[in-house]
């Protein structure tokens, strides 16, 4: 029995943009205003997203495209600002060095392979530089740190070195931070900023769908110092968090800017290896078929034997009797055991989702169905001839059943976890928005609109489309420039209407997306 996986995620590459790929038009001549802000001192607090983080690191170019320095960079058209400085890595390699020793992995990407095909790596190019026991000196206006949650921006000794080898302190917040014990938050007040903005909240749930929803849903744990690593944080926490940011940013006496979550699950981490991959011609859709039926025969064959009545033997094995059909088929995925599914699989649902991380060879060998061996089919031709397999044979069979790993995919459980924590977030962000005066910007419509069809530009449509898209960076979680430009635009257009200012929009034409192996410097 073959078992066919016709899935191939670039069927054309098309023109990949490392340069504008058209001329940037001056901004449109007219009379720009700050309105009722005042965008002298700007300052943006978030995580990987505000620091300018894309294709799996942080790196120089990324940097210079980050959105708080774009939206700095406009500013700068509308009144006189101090310079928006950030605290940029060493080079464009991007990987994190301690004492010598590299701890995060370069940048990836994207190359060509022997047979033409594109796909990302990692950059060999030239060996990181950026050593965090090089501590920079001074304030810095973009206080993004790749990799915190909402509750980290509080947390002392985030930037203290000494935590870093046990996961107490984070490396890149080392780099800058005032002090070992100092605070996100507090180094940013204490600038005395005029204006900030506030992106924060998706680490606090991306984590728990990057790994597949491994992590524990900590609804009801206050404590954040409890939580696993790959945790949702609990929105009464978050809640409390985002407040006394917010607040403490207020009381600067600043203004700023809010920006909500977008949907972490719409992203190309999650929508680029679909969950119906499992192309069948009809001869081996018909005998994966053959083998489930099999399968349901002998799970109820061991219920009898059980004293199970016949009824609900065969009431409980008839859910493992899937069916197969000629063209895509949904994989199956491993579940917890229970008495309504005592063998823990079953077929995915239509919105469930795969991981872009997952092994796409071992999909082809049947990671997702069945991994036969000699030893199975010979079980399976005994049945096939009207025999009866030995209690060992009948072990092989179900054995062979090879389900998506939890860490592999998002189940309709962990996606509805997502979802309830990311509308809870999303309500706080809003509620102390208005609150506070604030001007509340919408990322997640934005977001959805690429994700759904894409936003149209002079010079195309921008989408989320792993690759050729242009929204999303070879990490498939973290914008390009052009997303990150399409990200600036967005709150500019929401502080424009909140402070009645007219900063000008940026051409995202004029913005790069992928980048090719040979054009890293």
């Amino acid at each position: 029995m073959k078992n066919y996986i016709k899935y191939l995620p670039f069927l054309a590459l098309g023109v990949i943009s490392c340069e504008p790929e058209l001329d940037n038009p001056v901004d449109k001549v007219g009379f720009y205003s700050n309105g009722e802000a005042d965008f002298t001192n700007y300052v943006a607090l978030g995580n990987s997203l505000t620091a300018g983080y894309a294709d799996g690191a942080l790196y120089i170019t990324g940097q210079e495209n980050s959105y708080p320095n774009i939206m700095a960079q406009q500013f700068a058209k509308v009144q006189e600002t101090q310079l928006f400085t950030q605290p940029l890595m060493a080079d464009n390699a991007g990987g994190l060095l301690l004492a010598g020793n590299q701890i995060t992995s370069n940048r990836r990407v994207l190359a060509f392979g022997p047979d033409g095909a594109p796909a990302p790596k990692i950059y060999t190019g030239m060996q990181p530089t950026t050593d965090i026991t090089n501590v920079l000196s001074g304030s810095f206006s973009n206080m993004g740190v790749p990799g915190a949650k909402s509750f980290h921006l509080v947390a002392p000794n985030y930037g203290d070195i000494s935590g870093v080898p046990v996961g107490t302190a984070n490396p890149y917040f080392v780099r800058f931070a005032t002090s070992p014990s100092s605070t996100i938050l507090a180094d940013a007040a204490a600038q005395n900023p005029t204006f900030f903005s506030l992106f924060i909240g998706n680490n606090d749930v991306l984590s728990y769908a990057t790994t597949g929803g491994v992590g524990v849903d900590q609804t009801g744990n206050l404590d954040p110092s409890t939580y696993g690593q790959n945790d949702i944080t609990d929105p009464q926490v978050f809640a409390q968090v985002y407040s006394t940011i917010v607040n403490t940013m207020v009381g600067t006496g600043a203004d700023g800017a809010l920006v909500n979550l977008q949907d972490v699950t719409s992203i190309p981490y999650f929508t680029t290896v679909p969950n119906n991959a499992l192309v069948l011609d009809a001869a081996t859709a018909g005998s994966l078929t053959g083998f489930f039926q099999a399968v349901a025969g002998i799970f109820t064959q061991g219920l009898l034997q059980q004293q199970v009545p016949l009824a609900q033997a065969q009431a409980l094995a008839a859910q493992y009797a899937i069916t197969f059909n000629e063209g895509p088929n949904r994989f199956l995925i491993d579940v917890p055991v229970s008495q309504s599914n005592p063998l823990g699989f079953r077929q995915m649902t239509a919105e469930e989702l795969l991981v872009l991380t997952i092994d796409q060879g071992a999909l082809a060998q049947g990671y997702g169905s069945v991994v036969l061996s000699p030893e199975v089919l010979q079980v399976l031709g005994i049945l096939q001839t009207g025999g009866q397999p030995t209690p060992e044979q009948a072990g092989l069979v179900l054995a062979a059943v090879s389900g998506v790993d939890d860490k592999d995919a998002l189940d309709s459980d962990e996606l509805s976890n997502i979802a309830n924590a990311q509308a809870s977030y999303n309500a706080t962000i809003k509620a102390l928005a208005q609150a506070n005066g604030l001007a509340f910007v919408d990322a997640r419509g934005t977001l959805a609109q690429v994700a759904s069809g894409g936003i149209p530009f002079d010079a195309g449509v921008v989408t989320s489309q792993y690759i050729l898209g242009g929204a999303f960076s070879l990490d498939g979680v973290h914008p390009t420039p052009r997303g990150y430009a399409l990200v600036a635009n967005t709150i500019i257009d929401a502080i424009n209407a909140t402070y009645k200012s007219t900063v000008p929009k940026v051409n995202i034409g004029a913005y790069g997306t992928i980048t090719l192996n040979n054009d890293v410097q």
